[in-house]
């Protein structure tokens, strides 16, 4: 797994660098879709976890599901538009396995894409991914995870 100023950036990942959140295609088409370490370093510990209900559609760069922490109340913006097809009930009981596993028992919702191919162009991945989270950490003068 890759890092950045501490952070872990898994490289087989598409990312929206812009929103700090992550998409991974499944083998059945669905999309799972979740914050970044990135995310989960500036946010702090995830106290609660309110997603959007299986079967609401959302669009690309709306929230699928509100987070908030000590300091933080906010959006997860999914990276594709699609409808929810599931929902995290481990971390709805314990919100702060988003900062714990953001890339695997983290996840924030499950999608079924609308476009995936067109859409997903739009991603990082890989070198690209590190080298945009890299800027973005930069620029917001961010010292790491």
């Amino acid at each position: 797994m890759a890092s950045v100023r501490g952070c872990n950036i898994p490289e087989d990942l598409s990312y929206n660098v812009d929103n700090n959140v992550w998409a991974r295609r499944e083998a059945d088409g669905t999309v799972t879709v979740g914050l970044t370490a990135y995310a989960c370093s500036l946010a702090g510990e995830i106290v609660a976890y309110t997603p959007k209900k299986a079967g609401k559609d959302i669009a690309k760069d709306k929230s699928c599901a509100t987070v908030e922490s000590g300091k933080w109340v906010g959006p997860v913006k999914t990276p594709v538009t699609g409808s929810v097809v599931a929902i995290n009930d481990a971390v709805a009981s314990k919100p702060g396995l988003i900062n714990k596993d953001p890339y695997g028992e983290g996840w924030v919702v499950k999608m079924k894409p609308s476009d995936w191919d067109g859409e997903s162009k739009s991603l990082k991945t890989g070198a690209d991914a590190l080298k945009a989270f890299e800027a973005k950490m930069a620029g917001e003068g961010f010292k790491g995870c």
